[in-house]
């Protein structure tokens, strides 16, 4: 379970990165909204305890248990559908001993660690129409659990996590190039299907925030957020208006964005810090994914390489993700921005995850004692 590490080779890089990046965030919270700073302050402590915890733990000792890992995902993602707390009309909590957390963002680096140890184990036969089914089917009661919350983004999140350790785990090109081959077309069939009057294959507010995104003009009352956003982070200009500053007119004071700390804290970050805050958060948030692609490429075994390589496509895809809805490159869809967004329970399982990244760096080969 533990080994006698090499501690000059651990990767305080990676941490100080973290650090820099949900600092910024926890300012950024504290003028967005000053009574929830607190608790991301606490947040950001209990998870650097957890990271440091699980970084000293064999990574292949935890994947031994990879299957008590995905029940214990499915049990949480359960939990919520039948006994879950709802906030603004979703139901994506649940309260245990008195402690209220968001069981998807567990279940995210549950599954990543699930499907290294899968992988790993069936490497040999990866591409074979078997494996990839079985794998699918066992995506499928997480996804569901998560899409009926409802909470389209984080389904969408946890596809591409899947896409990506199926491509580091070596899935065949020829594999990838028929999947595209069908599902190019499918997705134009699909986006065109699901902008008609009356369909029934996404709920009604998922279909109005992409036409508010194609037609912001025909649906002022649904693009609001996203224009206003837009409007801020363009009105920071180079350095932005200052923290917790008092202009009326601002995102934050004039309540022109419903809980800005969360999905559209880049919109306070761009209007009180400006063109160089955004672009620091921009690559703390890339620097960070860079060291995890790095770890990923020198780990032990293909099992370390698809932890690093999944938390590295955590934190980037979703940085993107978040960033691009922000500045309306994308349909509104409500997703944190990592380490900077307010949310205990993503910080932590954050930090947890990067963790075992931490770990599959101190068994790189000529790292370990």
């Amino acid at each position: 379970m533990f080994k006698k590490y090499d501690f000059r080779r651990y990767d305080f890089i990676l941490i100080l990165l973290m650090l820099a990046v949900s600092i910024l965030g926890i300012l950024v919270i504290g003028s967005a909204k000053k009574t929830v700073q607190d608790n991301q302050i606490y947040g950001l402590i209990f998870g650097f305890v957890c990271m440091i915890v699980v970084s000293l733990i064999d990574y292949s000792f935890i994947l031994k248990f990879s299957w008590l890992w995905y029940i214990v995902g499915i049990a949480l993602l359960a939990m919520v559908h039948f006994w879950g707390v709802s906030v603004n009309n979703a139901t994506r909590w649940v309260e245990i001993f008195g402690v209220q957390f968001q069981p998807s963002e567990v279940v995210k680096i549950i599954l990543i660690l699930f499907y290294a140890q899968f992988i790993m184990k069936h490497r040999e036969t990866l591409n074979t129409v078997g494996i990839i089914g079985i794998m699918i089917i066992l995506l499928g009661p997480p996804l569901f659990f998560i899409y009926e919350q409802p909470d389209l983004s984080t389904t969408i999140m946890t596809c591409v996590l899947f896409f990506i350790l199926l491509f580091v785990g070596g899935l065949s090109y020829k594999v990838i190039g028929a999947v595209l081959v069908v599902a190019i077309p499918a997705v134009i069939v699909f986006m065109n299907m699901v902008l008609k009057p009356g369909q029934q294959l996404i709920n009604e507010y998922q279909q109005e925030r992409i036409l508010a995104w194609l037609h912001p003009d025909k649906y002022p009352d649904i693009a609001y957020q996203q224009v206003n956003s837009i409007t801020a982070i363009g009105s920071g200009q180079l350095y932005g208006k200052g923290l917790a500053n008092n202009v009326v007119g601002s995102v934050k004071n004039g309540n022109f964005i419903s809980e800005p700390q969360t999905d559209f804290i880049f919109a306070i970050v761009g209007e009180e810090l400006g063109f160089i805050g955004c672009c620091a958060i921009i690559i703390l948030l890339a620097l960070i994914t860079i060291e995890c692609i790095m770890v990923a490429r020198k780990s032990k075994d293909l099992a370390g390489e698809l932890i690093a390589s999944g938390m590295a496509g955590l934190v980037g895809v979703q940085s993107f993700i978040n960033i691009g809805v922000t500045t309306g490159l994308l349909p509104n869809t409500g997703i944190p921005l990592p380490f900077v967004s307010y949310g205990m329970t993503s910080l932590v399982s954050l930090f947890i995850g990067m963790g075992f990244v931490i770990n599959v760096r101190l068994q790189t080969p000529n790292y370990l004692t």
